[in-house]
């Protein structure tokens, strides 16, 4: 009894240091809007030179995400996290001392390959070791973090006029957590003997080679349906203000306030989704995630006032919250547990991937059309991951 009393504040402290570290993975996103009028006066750069950093960072997300499954099997949870964040704190406090825009850019790099190994690691962890309800409110604490950004920046640059201090707290907390990881490195893995029987086994025991899980073609159809889902989640969130008053005829405070609801109710959905996702199951809940945003979708496409526009916004933002978490948990479900850790880092990757391009399209076939096909675009993506979803459920293996 004494034993199970002492594992018990383990696993609560690491589950712990796991949401402080996905606060921490958004806290890099809310810096750099705010930062960057003033990073581009600095500089004295163009409007678009952001673009360098954003695809210099991207690029490292892909890779390290992409790759993760390896590197855990090698460095284990615990050490892929320290890494991880000394990587990324080491490149954000490079990003003050950079003396120049071009010796900053390769510092994106590096903190794309730290986010990246930190988001893949991390949800590996979490699908491997803990429940349903965990795993969505560990994203439900990414936007904490993605909030919590700016009000730092803000706040850094009301104080002293500096760009570089806000960056300067959040790398400093994150060769911090860095410690916290290299410290409790042997704790994130299985205590125990060495497992025998592959019943006994969790997804982060396996080692399979990465070349073997690419010939899996429910791997395949996951990576896909993490592209699709991405696309669909930042497509409404970046483009929503512009459809609702550029086409709709919305005032600008209204739209604002709406626009935000988006990500507001997709927070509280992730809340709230912790509270009965155990009950209904991770591959129900993706159902009736996609069927209420389609359902907002179509809301927003029908278009029959100002106020049912709204409300599609809203709704889509509640709806889709769920999916990300609850596809993630549903992994070794669909391509079983031998293949889960590798095929949960090529998701991560392929999520990067639809958050970049998808939202993209949207916009050029908005340019080529009108606003009015980012609602039916949206409708058609989700239309497309249900039935891919279904799909993947089939006889799926055990």
């Amino acid at each position: 009894m004494a034993s199970i009393t002492q594992k018990r504040p383990l696993k609560i402290g690491l589950v712990l240091l796991a949401y402080v570290a996905f606060i921490s993975l958004g806290l890099p996103d809310g810096l750099l809007g705010v930062a960057w009028p003033s990073m581009r006066a600095d500089f004295a750069l163009p409007l678009d030179a952001l673009g360098m950093l954003l695809v210099a960072s991207t690029a490292g997300y892909l890779t390290s995400s992409f790759f993760s499954g390896r590197i855990t099997a090698r460095l284990g949870v615990g050490g892929l996290l320290a890494a991880s964040c000394a990587a990324t704190g080491g490149s954000l406090l490079g990003y003050t001392l950079a003396p120049s825009w071009i010796t900053l850019v390769p510092f994106g790099l590096v903190a794309g390959l730290g986010a990246g190994a930190i988001d893949a690691g991390i949800n590996t962890y979490i699908a491997s070791h803990h429940g349903e309800s965990l795993m969505q409110w560990l994203h439900a604490s990414f936007g904490v973090g993605i909030t919590l950004g700016p009000i730092i920046m803000t706040t850094g640059l009301k104080l002293t006029g500096a760009w570089r201090v806000g960056y300067v707290v959040v790398g400093v907390a994150q060769l911090v957590l860095a410690g916290c990881f290299a410290v409790t490195a042997s704790r994130w893995r299985q205590n125990g003997a060495a497992r025998v029987d592959q019943a006994d086994m969790r997804l982060t025991d396996f080692q399979t080679p990465l070349r073997e899980t690419l010939r899996q073609p429910r791997a395949w159809l996951s990576i896909l349906m993490f592209f699709l889902y991405t696309g669909i989640e930042v497509t409404l969130g970046l483009w929503a203000y512009t459809l609702l008053t550029e086409s709709r005829g919305i005032g600008p405070a209204v739209a604002g306030l709406w626009a935000g609801s988006y990500w507001g109710t997709f927070t509280v959905g992730r809340v709230v989704a912790g509270l009965y996702a155990p009950r209904v199951g991770a591959n129900r809940l993706v159902q009736i995630s996609l069927l209420g945003a389609l359902a907002g979708a179509l809301l927003l496409w029908w278009n029959p006032s100002q106020a049912v526009s709204l409300f599609g916004v809203g709704l889509v933002g509640f709806a889709v919250a769920p999916i990300f978490p609850a596809l993630v948990s549903g992994t070794s479900g669909r391509v079983s547990m031998r293949h889960a850790a590798n095929t949960i880092g090529m998701q991560i990757s392929a999520a990067g991937l639809g958050a970049a391009l998808l939202p993209t399209v949207a916009g050029t076939l908005a340019r080529y059309t009108s606003l009015e096909a980012i609602p039916i675009y949206l409708a058609t993506l989700i239309v497309i991951l249900l039935v891919l979803h279904r799909q993947s459920t089939r006889g799926a293996p055990e």
